[in-house]
């Protein structure tokens, strides 16, 4: 990755099917998670939470926080995480993760505590662009349990 400036790195996340759910970059907002922003020529690398924000880092130049991010980014196993399936179904859990072995595509799964003890959901990520192969599972697997 040869990003040097935020745009760069916003048009990477989008080429690679990162998620921006916990990345402000080049201005996009967020409720939390990790951001740059630009102060007059200082960039600043903040962790926001609970609408509380905490710089971490600054950097003199764009390139050198772009760079930084990045880092940070593909170093985030959720960065790219797309959720797939969320069920209370613990055999719908492995009817997907059978299309998906089938389909020879990368998988996590886990299961939450849902409505107390012995009630978990059980919930299915894919990474990068494999959302884009297998969009159509997300509206048969996903349920508001």
């Amino acid at each position: 990755m040869r990003s040097q400036t935020q745009s760069e790195l916003e048009k990477w996340m989008k080429e690679n099917c990162y998620n921006f759910n916990s990345y402000s970059i080049n201005g996009r907002t967020i409720s939390e998670g990790f951001g740059i922003e630009d102060w007059g020529g200082l960039f600043i690398w903040y962790y926001t939470e609970r609408g509380e924000r905490n710089n971490l880092d600054y950097f003199q130049s764009e390139k050198e926080a772009i760079e930084y991010a990045y880092e940070k980014i593909i170093s985030d196993k959720w960065a790219n995480a797309h959720i797939v399936g969320y069920t209370t179904n613990k055999d719908e859990q492995g009817e997907l993760t059978n299309i998906l072995d089938e389909l020879g595509i990368s998988y996590m799964n886990d299961e939450i505590p849902y409505s107390g003890p012995g009630r978990p959901a059980y919930r299915i990520f894919v990474f990068g662009c494999d959302i884009n192969r297998i969009k159509h599972l997300r509206d048969i697997y996903y349920k508001q349990c």
